[in-house]
């Protein structure tokens, strides 16, 4: 049975959640007036962090209930960047260091993972690409991906790239080490290899190998670092760091990060 100063604190928020749920449509559409969608980003990189803190936030629920509650924001977030004409986003959902969890509670966010996929695939509205170690992962995951990224080439205009068992420093590993490889393979010496390799030759070995880099990266959950996601693809991308956690993004949250991006004057190192 509630206290009296419990139900208090219930009718305030109850109170608060109803305000809110009033005055967030009129900022959406203030925000929304003053975006001038021919500056807004094509490619967009999402860190979507937060899910096990939104979890124990809310009453201590399971950390797969957050990877769920997560996994189901996805395709609201993929309907704003349509209607933001963003082309290209990519997806952390998995990094390489998030391999080394606990194995049930890995193979449970595996299986989220593999069941968002599947949805994105169902849907049928974008082409899906896979980056990241996918070596790294179960058989079973390896060849669902792989299956999905066949059937969805050249499905849509809008590209989605889901990083899984990602990590930046490996990628560039893994760029300059099928670089050598190919070096090799054509019968250059080692003195030749190292002399011809060009940042366009990195850039050409990446996992995002012929997509344009980002223009804007957006991290929710309150961290202020990158963690390793596109390490060098977002070398002149901007950055805007969200509080909420991913489950609780909104609308509101992804505009002010795409004013915020068309505020900016990039530079390009210029």
């Amino acid at each position: 049975m509630k206290t009296q100063g419990g139900l208090v604190r219930s009718i305030k928020s109850g109170i608060k959640s109803a305000i809110k749920a009033l005055l967030y449509p009129l900022y959406e559409r203030r925000l929304l007036s003053q975006l001038d969608f021919t500056q807004t980003p094509h490619h967009v990189g999402v860190i979507l962090d937060g899910n096990r803190r939104w979890a124990k936030s809310n009453y201590g629920i399971s950390a797969e209930a957050g990877h769920r509650a997560g996994a189901e924001k996805i395709v609201e977030l993929l309907d704003w960047c349509a209607q933001a004409d963003v082309t290209i986003i990519t997806l952390w959902l998995l990094s390489t260091d998030n391999l080394n969890r606990d194995p049930s509670e890995l193979d449970a966010l595996l299986r989220i993972i593999a069941s968002a996929v599947d949805r994105l695939d169902e849907l049928g509205r974008w082409e899906i690409k896979p980056l990241g170690a996918l070596e790294l992962l179960p058989m079973w995951l390896q060849d669902k991906l792989q299956g999905i990224e066949s059937r969805s080439k050249g499905r849509a205009a809008s590209v989605v790239n889901v990083a899984i068992g990602y990590g930046g420093r490996r990628e560039i590993v893994d760029a300059v080490r099928n670089y050598i490889k190919d070096g090799i393979a054509h019968g250059e010496s080692a003195d030749q290899i190292a002399e011809g390799l060009s940042v366009d030759d990195i850039s050409k070995h990446l996992y995002t190998a012929g997509i344009p880099d980002p223009e804007l990266v957006i991290r929710t959950s309150g961290e202020q670092r990158l963690s390793g996601f596109l390490l060098w693809q977002s070398a002149h991308s901007e950055f805007y760091f969200c509080e909420a956690y991913w489950p609780d993004f909104r609308r509101v949250d992804f505009l002010r990060a795409l004013r915020a991006y068309a505020q900016r004057h990039r530079r390009f190192g210029r």
